[in-house]
């Protein structure tokens, strides 16, 4: 099993969250993001989009980190990342769509290098616009974990694939110095998260590309 991806990408994180969760081993291959390796030829030929992550699996590329997620739930099973349940796997995916669609394309790389290198943003205003975003979509967030089937993690007492998205972000928030104190809830949760291994391995200090 080998992942693509870089120490820093949120959705490179998520997956090595979700493989730490599993209990998979893994080989990581870095695809230095800040140097434009995305784009190189090489990589253009694993990844048609020029993102990470990628997973290699029994001869298959897999990509967007959602869709990598389920397939391990599903190749997988144990321990789960998704409820038994219709509904809390719906629940569950919700939550974890926050983070990932809601919040996370808004805030990547590519639009944050587009709003200073194309429309000429300044520092200061592009600090203002990954603020926007992150206090938007943490704000409606914060009201769903106030749902009773919210318990010690994002959808009762274990973590999945909400957390998997969640940590992250909160990741992101705090190295762009947004002031999360309205957030009880995600916090608690967030470090909740931290204690357990599988997401301290998956953090971006802790990968052999972390400069």
């Amino acid at each position: 099993m080998k992942l693509y991806g870089f120490f820093r990408s949120s959705a490179s994180y998520r997956a090595r969250i979700a493989l730490n969760l599993k209990g998979l081993d893994y080989e990581q291959v870095s695809i230095r993001l800040a140097k434009g390796e995305q784009y190189q030829q090489e990589f253009s030929a694993i990844s048609p989009q020029n993102l990470v992550p990628v997973l290699e699996h029994d001869g298959l590329r897999l990509y967007q980190s959602p869709a990598i997620i389920e397939y391990l739930e599903e190749v997988y099973p144990d321990p789960p990342l998704l409820p038994k349940d219709p509904a809390g796997r719906a629940r569950a995916r919700s939550l974890a769509l926050i983070s990932a669609c809601e919040i996370h394309p808004l805030n990547n790389t590519r639009v944050l290098n587009y709003l200073s290198e194309t429309l000429n943003l300044s520092e200061e205003r592009k600090t203002q616009w990954y603020h926007h975003w992150i206090t938007i979509g943490f704000g409606a967030l914060e009201k769903r974990l106030g749902e009773k089937e919210t318990g010690k993690f994002c959808h009762g007492d274990t973590p999945g694939i909400a957390d998997i998205c969640l940590v992250p972000q909160v990741a992101n928030a705090n190295r762009f110095k947004v002031n999360l104190s309205a957030f009880p809830t995600i916090l608690r949760i967030n470090d909740r998260c931290l204690t357990l291994e599988p997401f301290r391995k998956a953090m971006p200090a802790n990968q052999p590309d972390a400069e």
